[in-house]
This record gives C-alpha cells, sequence and structure tokens, in this order.
C-alpha cells in the first residue's frame, strides 16, 4: 500500500482526490487548515486527517517528522492548498504578490522540502504541483498578476527538484487545469458551457494515475489538463 499526503484535502477537489485515491487502495494523510475543515471529512479507515498551517515552516517541518515516524516511507506528495486573486499590474502591490505566494508557492516549499530529503533516502517519491494556466500564457494572466507569479514559481521549483533528482527515481510533476466545473464556477458563469470545462472526477483519476506504477517511466512531465476551454 502507497503512502501519500493531500494537502488541501477538503474542498471540492479535494474531497473528490482524497475519494479516488482512498478507492485505489492508498493510505491518505490529509491536511486541513482548521478543526472544522477535520470534522466535515468523511471517515475511513486509511485516511488520516491533520490540522496544519503549511504557510508556518516550522509547524509543518513538524508535521512531516511526524508522519514520517508514523509511517515510515511516504510515497507521494499531492499539493492542492491554494489561492487565488484577481488584479492587473496597475492594481497590484506588492503585498498582494507576497499574499498569492504565501497561499501558492510557500505551502508547496514548506512540505516539500522536508520530504524531498525522505525521498531521497528512499530513492522513490513523486512530487506532484498544481499549476495555473495563466503562469504559462501572458495574455490570460495579466490580469491576475499576483495569483500568476505566484504559480509561476512551482513550474520553477519542479524544475529544480526534478535537476536535483535526475539519477534517481523521484519524479516532479506539474498539472495545470483550466476552468474546473464546480457548483461556484457554474453561479459565477453562467453563460458558460461547463461541458467545456474540467471535469473534477476525470482530473482526480489523472492525478492517481501519475501516483500509479503506470506513470513510472514518466519524468520531468507538465500535463495542461484544459478540455475545450
Amino acid at each position: 500500500m502507497k503512502t501519500i499526503i493531500i494537502t488541501g484535502a477538503n474542498g471540492n477537489l479535494g474531497n473528490s482526490v482524497t475519494n479516488v485515491f482512498l478507492a485505489s487502495g492508498y493510505q491518505v494523510i490529509g491536511t486541513v487548515i482548521s478543526d472544522a475543515d477535520k470534522l466535515a471529512m468523511h471517515k475511513h479507515s486509511n485516511l488520516d486527517v491533520r490540522v496544519v498551517n503549511l504557510t508556518d515552516n516550522n509547524a509543518t517541518n513538524l508535521f512531516v517528522k511526524e508522519i514520517i515516524n508514523l509511517y515510515k516511507k511516504i510515497d507521494g506528495l499531492l499539493m492542492l492548498v491554494g489561492g487565488f486573486a484577481m488584479g492587473d499590474i496597475e492594481n497590484t502591490v506588492v503585498t498582494d504578490i507576497s499574499k498569492m505566494i504565501s497561499l501558492n508557492f510557500e505551502t508547496a516549499y514548506n512540505i516539500a522540502q522536508p520530504l524531498y530529503s525522505h525521498f531521497k533516502e528512499n530513492n522513490y517519491g513523486r512530487f506532484v504541483f498544481i499549476g495555473a494556466r495563466p503562469a504559462i500564457e501572458p495574455q490570460a494572466g495579466k490580469s491576475m498578476i499576483a495569483y500568476s507569479l505566484s504559480k509561476s514559481l512551482l513550474f520553477k521549483f519542479a524544475e529544480y527538484l526534478n535537476a536535483e533528482a535526475k539519477e534517481m527515481n523521484l519524479v516532479s510533476t506539474v498539472v495545470v487545469p483550466s476552468i474546473l466545473d464546480t457548483p461556484a464556477n457554474r453561479i459565477n458563469m453562467p453563460d458558460a458551457n461547463p461541458d467545456n470545462w474540467v471535469n473534477i472526477q476525470q482530473l482526480s483519476e489523472l492525478l492517481e494515475f501519475i501516483f500509479s506504477p503506470k506513470a513510472d517511466q514518466l519524468r520531468e512531465p507538465v500535463w495542461k489538463v484544459y478540455n475545450n476551454s
């Protein structure tokens, strides 16, 4: 049984992904931000939900040490925690950028950095980051500068991890979904066709595939999951 950490295990995508991994036989350690979020998660014998503030480096390091001591071997890390904000160059100040970097990059770096050493020791590990289309398409990103800049750091971080681990069985992947078909997006974009958006169940199954033996030959991948949007 593989053991995987899923950050941001609650919410639309988090719940779907967690259910897919549990149904596929994984031991899942899910992180949430509050006790209320933890109580709202469904119970499963292979689900261990922890309240962790991933923007706090010390708290995250303690969490990683505790999980490694308990489970001995962690096989993968799927990072779903993040935030979003609109704002073009004229209306974005540096504090806006700092907030987005904290939510979208530091939450990933704080947990990936200590796990990287663990993966090296085992000569095995999978990191999966959730990127963003505006981070790689300037025309889309110019109206959400802070968000796009923060997400762009994940692509570079994955490149550095892959370069460092080139001779090891350690792979960092960036998955880039476009608009997710969620209830909130349907309400906020009533005139759009949700059939063109990314189906959450299918995205969850794709994420599980990346951690499965079927994907063992992949190296340095960036997956653009756009459907027709």
